[in-house]
């Protein structure tokens, strides 16, 4: 129990972070329109989930070192920044997406801009600025927790067991838009700043080889969590919104519309406090990670010191970076409303990059590591196979989304 909860805690807070702002309005979207038919979507994804983060644990605690260091080791410094590019595209549109589900809620609220944006960024600083990894990750998971609002919205909207069963077994793979929103719920939950992030945590929080185990049951438990959350969302989407398979995503383009739609369930203001809740959480714990991810990431490339056990003096260009992707994602939501209606096209983005993130997590946690602790043997092809299906759907849904089929 005591390695347990050592290890604990990298594999919780990137699957928290994972069920972020954009993430959940997709999911929203998805019940909105397709009823409880992308719910079995949701199961599966769980396994292939647990998949991909167990090869970050296997590197992390094999070799010590984060990811972009180990793609520029064997690859060279040109691929490297080939794959850090790809973790910026996906990280700006997180922050941008997570600033703007913040200044959603506040808006709701009567909240000035000013306050809802700088506020959590203060905070977010502070926290970074002031705490080594372990206060770091603490805060991120009590935080985090408080996305379990959504089950309890869930149950409040009282959906039809009947409903569900029949909507699972109606699957629309021939209709373009079923598929759109097939690769945006794959990249909503499948994102190359969580690779870097769960990599680089386990190296800055000091395991090894011994935790293996231990960090993978902490990713398994926090992959069940992440889809739990994912599906709760889509479930009350789907009850409160419309009859499954009737539903419609118009007039979903913002948080406060969002929330407004799930007012029946828990009345007016209980229904948008306990929503507003849920989002922030959400925005905070995904800030957070994707900043920090992008921070450890350049670090990586740069051999500049990069860990929060270490001081803002010590690692000024670590430091530096995270407080860039904060303010900059804040100060672009000031002065640009409603970003948060560009979720979809975000997660689609992250289903696009796919191929890029798992190729080279494959490469690495298939031929960087010894034998006995590399991905080898049936589960290699396992890996193959969910890899290469996922990546397969995902593009029938990317080029269905850009008009391609």
């Amino acid at each position: 129990m005591s390695t347990f909860l050592k290890a604990a805690g990298p594999g919780l807070v990137v699957m928290l972070a994972d069920t972020d702002v954009g993430s959940l309005i997709t999911a929203a979207q998805s019940g909105a329109r397709w009823g409880y038919s992308l719910l079995l979507l949701q199961i599966l994804l769980v396994p292939i989930l647990y998949v991909v983060q167990e090869m970050t644990v296997r590197l992390g605690t094999s070799t010590g070192r984060g990811h972009g260091a180990l793609i520029r080791e064997y690859y060279g410094a040109g691929w490297a920044w080939v794959s850090y590019g790809g973790l910026v595209l996906a990280g700006v549109g997180a922050i941008v997406t997570e600033f703007s589900g913040i200044a959603g809620i506040g808006d709701l609220f009567g909240v000035p801009r000013l306050v809802s944006l700088g506020l959590p960024a203060a905070i977010l600083l502070g926290l970074v600025f002031t705490g080594g990894y372990r206060r770091v990750e603490v805060v991120a998971i009590a935080v985090g927790l408080f996305e379990l609002v959504f089950i309890g919205l869930a149950i409040a909207a009282k959906p039809d067991p009947g409903e569900i069963l029949a909507s699972i077994g109606h699957i629309p793979l021939d209709d373009s838009g079923f598929r759109v929103l097939i690769a945006a719920n794959i990249g909503a939950v499948i994102m190359p700043w969580m690779i870097f992030y769960q990599q680089s945590a386990i190296v800055d929080k000091g395991l090894g080889w011994e935790h293996a185990r231990s960090s993978r049951w902490d990713t398994l438990v926090g992959a069940i969590i992440s889809q739990c959350v994912m599906g709760a969302i889509l479930i009350a989407a789907a009850a409160t919104i419309g009859k499954a398979g009737q539903g419609t995503a118009q007039g979903l383009d913002t948080v406060g519309q969002l929330a407004g739609a799930f007012t029946p369930a828990l009345g007016p203001w209980l229904g948008q406090v306990v929503f507003g809740v849920g989002i922030v959480a959400a925005a905070f714990v995904a800030l957070n990670v994707v900043a920090l991810a992008l921070a450890w990431g350049f670090g990586d490339l740069t051999g500049r010191k990069h860990s929060l056990e270490q001081s803002p003096r010590e690692a000024p260009t670590f430091y530096g970076a995270f407080t860039l992707a904060v303010v900059a994602g804040a100060v672009a939501v000031q002065f640009v409303p409603n970003l948060i209606a560009l979720n979809i096209a975000v997660e689609v983005m992250n289903a696009l990059l796919l191929p890029l993130a798992l190729g080279f997590l494959i490469l690495l946690a298939t031929r960087a590591l010894p034998p006995g602790r590399r991905v080898e043997g049936t589960y290699k092809w396992v890996v193959y196979v969910v890899s290469g299906l996922t990546i397969a759907f995902a593009m029938v849904g990317v080029l269905d989304g850009i008009g391609l089929l």
